[in-house]
C-alpha cells in the first residue's frame, strides 16, 4: 500500500508526550495485505477473524506494556477488510446481482431536504417499488426461458423437441403423461421457483455472516450539541435487520407469485374457453387469490422504511414467516391445478401473458418519472446544496438499474431462444421471446450511436484541458528545466482525473436516452404486437433491412452483454487479479446498507464500521491514549462513518487523517443527505482534529471542506519533476496511490498527534483559514 521512504518523515515534528498513541490504518478499494500496510513481513492478528481483522507488526504486539518504546512515534495497526468483498472466489458471481445493487444506491441519493416528511417517505417508497419490479422482472425472465421458450413452445413442437433428447419425455410426439401443456409448465416452474429460493437463501446467509453485527451503543445525548446528529451518528443506521427481513419476505413472495401466475394464467385461460365450470371457477379463485396476495406484497414493501434512531431488533413474524410460506403454498396449488388432466389442451404460439413484460416496463417508467418529480420537489427545499444532476441522481441511477435489468434478462431470453430453436429453423412452430424484448434489443444500437459522440466530446475536452494546463504544471516546479513530454504526462494525468467531475452528465445522458428509447420500444411493441422485422413486412426494402439489422445487432449486443457478465464472473472465480477488480465494484457499490433491495450484495460497512468503532472506543478507554484513524480512499469513508458512531468522550481522543478521500467529491455529490456540506461540517466540529490530503492527479480523492484547515493540497504529484539528488530516477505520477510516500503525510500525522496531546483542537467552525496548501 505504501512506498515508504526516508523523505516521508522529513520535516515531521516530534510527537509530544501524552500517553500512548495509536495509528489505525484503513485501506481502500481493491484490498491489500497487512504486510504491505505495515511495511513489515512479520505481522500478527490482534483481534478479528478471517473475514476482517486488525493486525500489528510482530514487534508491536505488546506495545501497551512497553510505552517507553513509543514516546516519539505511534503504534501502527492495520484494519484489513478486503475479504468482505473480494476475498472469496464465489463472490465474483455477485456481479449478476448488479441491477439490485444499483437500485439500492438510488435509495441513498435522496436530496438533502429535511422536509416535507411526506415527500421523503414517498421517495423511499417509490425506490422500493422499483426494486420490487426488478425482482419480478428477473423471475419473469426465468419463467420466459423455462416455461414459455422451453416447456410451452419447444416441447410443444415435435420438430423442436426432437432436437433435444432431454425434452423427449415431455414432447407432444410421445403422448406421455408429461406431454400435456399444464404438466410441462408445472415441471418447468421448478426453475424460477428454485431461483427465488436461491436468492432468499443467499440474502439470509449473507445477512447472518456480514450485517448482523451489533453496532457500538452510543451514549445518551446529554449535551444539547449532541442532541441533533447527522444520520451516521444514529445508533441504528448500520443495523437494518427489521427492514431487510420484511423486504426479503416480500421479494421472495413476489418471486413465487410471479411463477405461480405464469402457470395459472395459461391453465385458467384454457379453462375459460372449455366447458368445465368447475375448473373455470377454480382458476378464477386461484387468480384472485394470487392478485390479493400480490397486493399484500406491495403493501408490505410500502408500509415501513428504515428505523435508525435505535436498534430495531423486533421482527414482524406475520410478514417474515407467513408471507413467503403462503406464497409458496399458492405456487404448489397452482402446480397441482395446472397438472390436472386436460386431454384436449394443446400449446401453440407464445405462452399467454407475454405482454406482462410490457406492463412491467410501463410501470417502471411511471415509477421513475414519479421519483424524479419527488426528487425535484425535495431539491427545491435545499437549493444551495451541491447535488449530482440537480437532485436527479437517484432517478437517473434507478433508470440505469432498470436498463441493466432489461439488458440482462432480455439477453438471456434472446440467446436461449436462438439456442433452443437452432437459429430459427423451426420458425413456423417457434415464436421466440415476447415482442417487447426484441424491440428493446432494436433500440440498443441507437443508444450506442448516441453515446459515441458524447464519449468523443469528453475525449476532446480532456485533450484540450491537458494542453491548457501545461503552463500551470511548470508553475508548480519553478526551478525545473521544461520537458515537453514530462509536462504532457503530468497535465494529461490531471485532465484525466478531472473526468470524474463530469460523470453525472454522462450518466444523465445515458439514463435519459434509455428512458426515451425504452418508451419508443414499448410503443412499438404494443402498436404492432410484432417484432421489428415482422412489422416492416410489406414496407420498403431499406426500412425492412434497417429494422432487421437493428434487431439482429441489438440481440447480439444484449446477448454479448450478458455473456460478458458471466465470463467476467467465471474468470474472477479462477483469477485472483480479476477477482480483485470485481471486488472494487463492490467496494464502492456495497458501502450502503440494503435499504431498497434485499437481494443486493451484502453491505460490508455494516461489519466494518462497528469493527472500527468498537476498536477505537475500547482502546482509548483501556489505555487513555491518543488515536489517529488513517483512511485511504474508501477506507476514509469507513473511517468517517466510524468516527460518527463514537461517543463524545471518545471523539475527543481521536484524530482523523484521510487521503485520496472521495467523501465530498463523489459521495458528497451523489449522496448529499449523508455526505453533503452540513454533515461534513458537523463532523469537522465534533472530531478533535482532521486533516485531508489530496492531489490534482487523483481521479477519486479531493478536498472535503471549503473552509477551515482540514484540506492540505493539492500535493505535488510527482514529487519531483526531473531527476534530483533525492530522486535520481524519474519520480512516478502516483495519482490515487501511495500517499504515505509524500513528506506531507508524516508531517500531518505528527501534527495531529501533537494536537491530541496538547488537548487543543486545531479547528472549529468559526475558523476561516483556507485550508489549502501545496505539497
Amino acid at each position: 500500500m505504501s512506498r515508504a521512504t526516508p523523505a516521508a518523515q522529513a520535516g515531521a515534528p516530534a510527537v509530544e508526550s501524552g500517553g500512548p498513541a495509536l495509528e489505525l490504518l484503513v485501506h481502500g478499494v481493491g484490498g491489500t495485505t497487512p504486510q504491505k500496510m505495515l511495511d513489515d513481513p512479520r505481522t500478527v492478528c490482534v483481534t478479528g477473524d478471517d473475514t476482517a481483522a486488525i493486525y500489528r507488526r510482530a514487534e508491536d504486539a505488546d506495545a501497551e506494556t512497553h510505552p517507553e518504546r513509543y514516546r516519539d512515534r505511534p503504534v501502527p495497526e492495520a484494519y484489513v477488510w478486503c475479504n468482505l468483498t473480494s476475498g472469496n472466489s464465489a463472490r465474483a458471481l455477485w456481479l449478476l446481482l448488479l441491477p439490485f445493487m444499483v437500485i439500492n444506491l438510488a435509495h441513498w441519493m435522496r436530496p438533502p431536504a429535511k422536509e416535507p416528511h411526506w415527500a421523503i417517505r414517498l421517495y423511499g417508497v417509490l425506490v422500493r417499488l422499483v426494486a420490487l419490479s426488478l425482482t419480478v422482472l428477473l423471475v419473469a425472465a426465468a419463467c420466459e426461458v423455462a416455461l414459455d421458450l422451453t416447456a410451452w413452445q419447444c416441447a410443444g413442437s415435435a420438430a423442436c423437441s426432437r432436437s433435444w433428447y432431454w425434452l423427449g419425455f415431455t414432447s407432444v410426439a410421445h403422448h406421455g403423461w408429461w406431454s400435456q401443456p399444464g404438466r410441462r409448465l408445472a415441471l418447468a416452474a421448478l426453475a424460477p421457483a428454485g431461483l427465488t429460493f436461491l436468492l432468499w437463501y443467499l440474502s439470509n446467509r449473507t445477512w447472518s455472516a456480514y450485517e448482523s453485527q451489533q453496532p457500538l451503543n452510543a451514549e445518551p445525548a446529554n449535551d444539547p450539541a449532541e442532541a441533533v446528529k447527522p444520520a451516521f451518528s444514529r445508533p441504528g443506521f448500520w443495523y437494518g435487520r427489521r427492514l431487510v427481513a420484511r423486504l426479503r419476505a416480500a421479494h421472495t413472495a413476489a418471486g413465487f407469485l410471479t411463477t405461480a401466475a405464469g402457470v395459472t394464467g395459461a391453465a385458467a385461460r384454457y379453462d375459460r374457453a372449455a366447458t368445465s365450470a368447475v375448473f373455470e371457477t377454480l382458476g378464477l379463485l386461484l387468480e384472485s387469490t394470487l392478485a390479493v396476495t400480490g397486493i399484500v406484497v406491495v403493501w408490505v414493501v410500502c408500509r415501513r422504511g428504515r428505523t435508525e434512531t435505535h436498534l430495531d431488533e423486533q421482527l414482524d413474524r406475520a410478514v417474515t414467516a407467513w408471507l413467503p410460506v403462503a406464497s409458496l403454498a399458492l405456487l404448489a396449488l397452482a402446480l397441482v391445478y395446472a397438472s390436472w388432466d386436460r386431454a384436449d389442451w394443446v400449446s401453440s404460439g407464445a405462452l399467454p401473458g407475454d405482454r406482462s413484460f410490457g406492463f412491467l416496463a410501463f410501470a417502471q417508467g411511471v415509477l421513475i418519472i414519479a421519483l424524479a418529480a419527488v426528487a425535484l420537489h425535495l431539491r427545491r427545499r435545499a437549493p444551495g446544496e451541491r447535488t449530482a444532476l440537480c437532485g436527479l441522481g437517484g432517478p437517473a441511477v434507478a433508470m440505469l438499474a432498470c436498463a441493466l435489468g432489461g439488458v440482462m434478462t432480455g439477453g438471456v431470453a434472446q440467446r436461449v431462444a436462438a439456442w433452443v430453436d437452432h437459429g430459427a429453423i423451426h420458425r413456423a412452430s417457434f415464436n421466440g421471446p415476447p415482442a417487447l424484448l426484441t424491440w428493446q434489443s432494436s433500440v440498443i444500437p441507437a443508444l450506442l450511436a448516441l453515446l459515441i459522440p458524447v464519449v468523443l466530446f469528453f475525449a476532446v475536452r480532456t485533450w484540450r484541458t491537458a494542453r491548457a494546463d501545461a503552463p500551470r504544471v511548470m508553475a508548480d516546479y519553478p526551478t525545473e528545466q521544461p520537458d515537453t513530454a514530462r509536462t504532457r504526462r503530468i497535465a494529461g494525468a490531471r485532465a484525466m482525473a478531472g473526468l470524474t467531475d463530469h460523470a453525472p452528465v454522462f450518466l444523465g445522458i445515458l439514463s435519459g436516452a434509455s428512458l426515451l428509447l425504452g418508451a419508443a420500444a414499448l410503443v412499438g411493441a404494443w402498436w404492432t404486437g410484432e417484432v421489428p422485422e415482422q412489422a416492416a413486412d410489406g414496407a420498403a426494402t431499406p426500412i425492412a433491412f434497417a429494422a432487421d439489422a437493428a434487431q439482429s445487432l441489438g440481440s447480439w449486443c444484449t446477448g454479448f452483454g450478458f455473456l460478458l457478465f458471466v465470463t467476467w464472473g467465471r474468470r474472477a472465480y479462477k483469477d485472483a487479479a480479476a477477482r480483485r477488480t470485481v471486488g472494487i465494484l463492490w467496494d464502492v457499490g456495497t458501502f450502503w446498507p440494503r435499504a431498497a433491495h434485499p437481494f443486493a450484495p451484502p453491505c460490508y460497512a455494516e461489519r466494518a464500521v462497528p469493527d472500527l468503532a468498537w476498536r477505537m472506543n475500547t482502546w482509548t478507554e483501556r489505555t487513555g491514549g491518543r488515536l489517529v484513524i488513517s483512511g485511504h480512499s474508501q477506507g476514509s469513508a469507513l473511517a468517517a462513518a466510524a468516527v460518527w458512531q463514537l461517543p463524545a468522550a471518545t471523539r475527543r481522543r481521536v484524530a482523523l487523517l484521510t487521503y485520496g478521500c472521495p467523501v465530498e467529491r463523489l459521495y458528497g455529490r451523489w449522496f448529499p443527505t449523508y455526505f453533503g456540506p452540513a454533515p461534513l461540517q458537523a463532523l469537522h466540529q465534533e472530531v478533535h482534529c482532521w486533516r485531508n490530503l489530496w492531489r490534482a492527479t487523483d481521479p477519486i480523492g479531493g478536498p472535503v471542506l471549503t473552509g477551515g484547515d482540514v484540506d492540505k493540497g493539492p500535493l505535488l504529484d510527482p514529487l519531483a519533476y526531473g531527476r534530483t539528488r533525492e530522486h535520481p530516477l524519474p519520480a512516478p505520477i502516483l495519482g490515487h496511490s501511495d500517499y504515505q510516500a509524500d513528506p506531507a503525510f508524516g508531517r500531518e500525522r505528527a501534527l495531529l498527534l501533537a494536537e491530541l496531546a496538547s488537548g487543543v483542537p486545531n479547528q472549529r467552525a468559526d475558523q476561516g483559514s483556507s485550508g489549502r496548501s501545496s505539497g
